[in-house]
């Protein structure tokens, strides 16, 4: 039996997959078997996996009816052999000592879910290196995602995120909802169990691949932290409403700037300027700071209109009150 059941939901994301494929191959410690279960796609990894078994890895591949992420998920754990649950998502890939440190860790503190952060491999491009910046930056994030400052209790995230055979027994497995990683944290959490950052066992994540991709991804995470809100009243912190805060407040700020002094738009200038300084320092790179202002902004006002629209739409106006049948409708517990 495999101490480690890897599962990968997927769709249409064949070249993301060889190259996560190739990095387990790559993994110095091999005690795991790998799922991959393709939900619906209509342009598959079959390939790529027949060619990693080939090659020795333990990989069984799975194709199904779409019906989101987290029921594929759950169909992989359904299936799975091994002791400790971990989830990837596709377009990630996994630095070779990932699960030598993950075992070393496991056996020094003993933990029942654990997470850990992502980066930027060498060879992402610009973009990329600058949308992971964004993600994990104290000046954008607050470290929320596994950074070494954090501003709330870290919480696993399903692009690397993992739970023991107890959990799953106890908990179950992934709603079929936006931020399913987060709500699943919170319900490993409440049912008594303990969670923990292992940040020497972090992923490479490529993340999304145009500023527009981007843009959409962060709205729905926006609204998404309503839902959370909903679900698990208290849940929601300061840090997960500064987006909208800043986003209401640079509207006022160019709204006065155009209409009164423009000197008025000098608080966003500054906060620009830290964001480039803080990105020069971390990439060392002229070009993917100047790249990572932008992505912050986008990332920050996208974020921020998706939780003002589910605020007004699901608390001002009351549509929120049914979420838990809503999100049951989705088979997801």
């Amino acid at each position: 039996m495999p101490g480690f059941s890897v599962i990968i939901p997927v769709y249409n994301r064949p070249q993301e997959v060889d190259d996560l494929l190739r990095s387990l191959l790559a993994q110095s410690c091999r005690d795991f078997e790998v799922i991959i279960v393709e939900d619906g796609s209509t342009v598959t990894c079959r390939e790529q996996v027949d060619s990693a078994v080939k090659a020795g890895l333990d990989v069984r591949y799975f194709h199904k009816s779409n019906e989101g992420r987290s029921i594929a998920r759950n169909y992989g754990l359904e299936r799975a052999h091994g002791d400790y649950f971990v989830f990837f998502d596709s377009d990630c890939v996994i630095p070779p000592e990932y699960f030598a440190t993950l075992c070393a860790e496991l056996e020094r503190e003993p933990v029942d879910c654990f997470g850990g952060p992502d980066a930027a491999a060498p060879d992402f491009t610009d973009l990329q290196k600058a949308i992971s910046f964004s993600m994990t930056a104290l000046l954008t994030t607050g470290g929320i995602r596994g950074g070494k400052v954090q501003m709330e209790k870290f919480v696993p995230r399903s692009f690397n995120m993992g739970y023991s055979r107890r959990v799953y027994e106890a908990v179950g497995g992934f709603r079929e909802m936006f931020s399913e990683d987060i709500d699943m944290s919170t319900r490993v959490r409440q049912a008594g169990f303990s969670i923990r950052l292992i940040r020497p066992a972090f992923v490479y994540h490529k993340r999304r691949t145009s500023l527009a991709k981007f843009a959409r991804q962060t709205h729905v995470f926006g609204m998404s932290r309503i839902t959370l809100h909903l679900l698990y009243p208290g849940s929601l912190k300061l840090v997960h409403a500064l987006p909208a805060v800043f986003t209401a407040g640079s509207v006022l700020l160019i709204i006065l700037a155009l209409a009164w002094r423009w000197w008025a738009i000098l608080p966003l200038a500054l906060y620009a300027v830290l964001l480039w300084l803080n990105a020069l320092w971390d990439t060392r790179s002229l070009k993917i700071s100047l790249m990572a202002v932008v992505t912050s902004f986008v990332q920050l006002w996208s974020y921020g209109a998706g939780f003002i629209r589910a605020w007004w739409w699901k608390i001002v106006l009351g549509h929120g009150r049914d979420i838990n049948e809503e999100i049951e409708m989705r088979r997801g517990k």
